[in-house]
């Protein structure tokens, strides 16, 4: 690489670094704060907050380099350009493809980072969060053993332990189970203990009282009891794995789906070849929109008024790639044969890329020969 072309890649990456930084603080800190409500009020510790939150980092990341490598282009493009290095280049014969090549450069490290996000740590770590969430909505312990609180672990049903002993007894409990549309029942009892049955874990309470109140009529019945067992196995939302999610595979099984990974998932084959060609594009679709993003700067050229009307047509681009995207995978998804239209935002923004860098040198070469 020339000096130049290291310079500029040095910049860019020093500013891919400050965005992709931010902005996946930004976007992880919105999560984590609707994460850290739902696991706290479940019963869970900080340390399974972190876990979580951890996993689900390589998925943010991936989103957020996209962006970042368009913003750093854009924002190192103007930078050189307020500064007249851009013209100093352009006055020493560069034109916008020779200038463009550290940024093609960068755009093929952040494809290099992206690639190893979309093949290798996104799906593992969507597998491992889907795990890790099962074995969460599994603890009946997390889930129902908070004392002092009103829990609701279920629609419908209401839990309430006040004290929970060392050697694991419920002390004065009340569970209210209003899931049937025509009775409301409510449980009180003085102590209460979690058994493992058959079926899955006992409630067993003892000395209590069950009070049910029919809607219809509004008559209510009382019943005193020694001891009485209560299925809480189906208190436990969202209990097991159920169906795997096909962007947990890896992408060799992508693109040859077996009948049990379509039964397994409840995908369409359709659904398993996009997403394999997906893992490929988005790669390249990081490359391609910081390309767009330093090319769009470049039609203006110097202006002592700076290049805001150029950032906002390169946003405008950007959208309209995105918007490329959408709409050819809900068609792709329809169809099996047409899953190679995830390329065409990729497709779409490397043809925008060379027009827009044909086009910034246009008026320079009429210059010259006037």
């Amino acid at each position: 690489m020339s000096r130049f072309d290291r310079y500029m890649l040095s910049q860019l990456m020093v500013v891919f670094g400050f965005f992709a930084l931010v902005l996946v603080s930004i976007y992880w800190v919105n999560r984590a704060v609707a994460l850290f409500d739902q696991l706290l009020g479940d019963g869970q510790t900080a340390l399974v907050f972190l876990e979580i939150s951890a996993l689900t980092l390589p998925n943010v990341i991936r989103l957020v380099l996209p962006v970042a490598s368009f913003a750093a282009a854009v924002f190192v493009t103007n930078r050189l350009s307020t500064d007249s290095e851009l013209v100093v280049m352009q006055a020493t014969g560069f034109s916008s493809f020779r200038l463009a090549r550290p940024v093609l450069m960068f755009g093929l490290i952040v494809a290099l980072m992206m690639s190893v996000l979309t093949h290798y740590l996104v799906p593992a770590s969507r597998a491992a969060l889907a795990d890790r969430q099962a074995e969460i909505a599994e603890n009946i312990t997390a889930r129902l053993l908070t004392e002092g609180r009103f829990l609701h672990p279920a629609e419908g049903i209401t839990l309430y332990i006040r004290e929970i002993t060392p050697q694991g007894e419920l002390r004065d409990i009340y569970l209210s189970d209003a899931r049937s549309e025509s009775s409301r029942t409510t449980y009180s009892a003085r102590s209460a203990f979690i058994v493992r049955g058959d079926s899955g874990p006992m409630l067993v309470m003892v000395e209590g009282v069950a009070q049910t109140l029919r809607r219809e009529g509004q008559r209510l019945f009382t019943t005193r009891f020694a001891d009485f067992t209560y299925d809480i196995g189906a208190l436990i939302t969202g209990g097991g794995r159920g169906r795997i999610d096909a962007r947990e595979l890896p992408t060799t099984a992508l693109f040859n789906p077996s009948l049990a990974a379509l039964e397994q998932t409840g995908q369409s084959r359709a659904f398993f070849l996009f997403e394999g060609h997906s893992r490929f594009a988005q790669p390249m679709l990081a490359a391609v929109t910081a390309v767009v993003g330093f090319g769009t700067l470049l039609l203006g050229g110097f202006s002592r008024f700076g290049v805001w009307r150029q950032i906002l047509f390169a946003i405008v681009l950007l959208v309209l790639v995105q918007m490329m995207g959408n709409v050819t995978a809900g068609i792709a998804l329809r169809d099996e044969r047409l899953a190679v239209l995830a390329w065409t935002p990729v497709v779409f923004g490397a043809a925008l890329s060379v027009a827009v860098l044909w086009a910034s040198g246009r008026p320079r070469r009429r210059r010259a020969a006037a």
